[in-house]
């Protein structure tokens, strides 16, 4: 899968120090289902955990997150979790929820994972889309999943080939960066 950054906006490894811009976005892309600051936390400070977020690197003005993306994979284990994507509203339509999935898969190939599993609401079909796009199936459902909206959420999966050589483009920048 090749995604592309439109200019004006960079993808990076997420830090801790982000909590607050990821809570600004998780509250409003998910108002009635948002993760709470500590489980945000919980996922950005984790070993096993690998965030990245999308910002704004205008001139003159500090960097805006505008996406972020987690992955949660043991070392070792041949199976991945896509734990959350989010794109502000003002971002979506432009392929950024795309370079978000994108570099997270990369990342799982990178870790060896072989089996990919993650959750979308029943009611987004957009997001439906671009996982099935990518090779996801939709394996089952799990009624009511998304509380408090009774929501169903559909459990999908995908295999991949692992390639622990193949950079993304935060590895590409550290590659980039020694020569």
């Amino acid at each position: 899968m090749t995604a592309v950054l439109p200019d004006g906006l960079r993808l990076r490894r997420a830090h801790p120090q982000d909590l607050d811009d990821v809570m600004w976005l998780e509250q409003v892309s998910f108002p009635t289902d948002a993760w709470s600051a500590s489980q945000m936390s919980g996922e950005l400070h984790s070993p096993h955990g690998y965030y990245v977020v999308i910002e704004t690197i205008d001139e003159g003005t500090a960097p805006t997150v505008v996406g972020y993306a987690g992955l949660s994979s043991l070392p070792g284990n041949p199976v991945a979790d896509v734990q959350t994507i989010a794109v502000a509203a003002e971002h979506r339509g432009k392929g950024l929820g795309r370079v978000l999935f994108t570099e997270l898969l990369d990342e799982a190939r990178r870790r060896g994972v072989h089996e990919v599993f993650l959750e979308v609401r029943a009611d987004n079909p957009v997001a439906q889309a671009m996982y099935t796009a990518a090779g996801f199936e939709q394996i089952a459902v799990r009624p009511r999943y998304y509380q408090p909206d009774g929501v169903d959420a559909w459990v999908m999966r995908a295999e991949l080939v692992p390639d622990a050589t193949r950079p993304g483009p935060i590895g590409q920048e550290a590659l980039d960066d020694r020569g």
